[in-house]
């Protein structure tokens, strides 16, 4: 029973349910650069596998050091201090040293797969480790939240093909841009604590109503890449049906949050991007497996 509660402690720090954010655009990047090469939309069960180790380890080692590299933020931060490194639960030496374990398997996941994904290792770990600072010092943090979570999806594509290509550098820039919405969404719930300490965000630098307009201009122009992702890799219906059911989401979550009512920011940020996550990863099911049997 300790050992099960030990492991949710862990789970907990990490996030782990959040993983559902950037694994489906990982496996979208996988499935359309597998049907663009090989006419087929399956990879086979050792990309599949690997993909998803790389994925998890990649995601436990950020967040693992974004918790304790921000424990003293936190600790101060009312909505905050119950996290797991702050509050004693887990101790910074335990945090490092499961940022240290994580990095080691993405390592070896990553050689598993082809040398293009290996030689991206060291400057993954600088976006990877790197994000908690920059919050200190720019409000563009949110962008490179963005960069490093759409990472997830151009890693999918090259992880199949061994090389980069346009429709791979346009699944990066949909998650870039849609992170970036998400994130600023986000930030409004710690827009005083933020002022107040110093914390750079697009909420402290502009206020939240100018902050939420430029989340659903990010929103909007995810829309359109999420088009020209389609148009780049000669997706069916299924796959525009699934960006018009993306779209809504969007809109949907534009709508539940605004400057005088922020009391559902938790509903658009994790609830609505979820679905999104999925329902991106469906369409990219149903596009490909439609091309393959087609």
């Amino acid at each position: 029973m300790r050992a099960a509660a030990r492991v949710k402690t862990y789970l907990d720090l990490v996030k782990f349910e959040h993983t559902v954010f950037a694994l489906p655009f990982a496996y979208a990047g996988m499935l359309l650069a597998n049907m663009q090469v090989n006419g087929t939309g399956w990879p086979g069960w050792h990309t599949l596998v690997w993909v998803t180790v790389a994925m998890a380890a990649a995601r436990t080692a950020a967040m693992s050091a974004n918790r304790v590299i921000d424990r003293l933020i936190d600790a101060r931060n009312p909505r905050t201090a119950v996290r797991e490194v702050p509050s004693g639960k887990v101790s910074p030496s335990q945090a490092w040293g499961l940022v240290a374990l994580s990095l080691i398997v993405l390592v070896f996941a990553a050689a598993q797969l082809n040398p293009l994904c290996v030689a991206l290792l060291p400057l993954a770990v600088v976006f990877l480790i790197g994000y908690p600072y920059t919050k200190r010092f720019t409000w563009l943090c949110h962008a490179w939240l963005g960069v490093t979570d759409g990472a997830a999806a151009a890693g999918g594509w090259i992880a199949v093909t061994g090389h980069f290509a346009p429709a791979a550098w346009l699944l990066w820039a949909v998650v870039i841009f849609w992170m970036i919405g998400l994130d600023v969404i986000y930030a409004t719930m710690d827009y005083r604590f933020d002022l107040a300490h110093g914390i750079r965000s697009l909420p402290a630098r502009f206020g939240i109503p100018g902050a939420l307009r430029l989340a659903a201009a990010s929103h909007a122009l995810t829309f359109l890449l999420l088009l020209a992702v389609g148009v780049a890799t000669g997706a069916s219906f299924w796959y525009y049906l699934a960006a018009l059911a993306m779209g809504s989401i969007l809109l949907y979550e534009h709508r539940i949050v605004n400057p005088q009512d922020l009391a559902r920011v938790n509903v658009a940020f994790f609830d609505a991007n979820m679905w999104l996550a999925l329902t991106m990863l469906a369409g990219v099911v149903l596009d490909v497996t439609w091309r393959t049997l087609t």
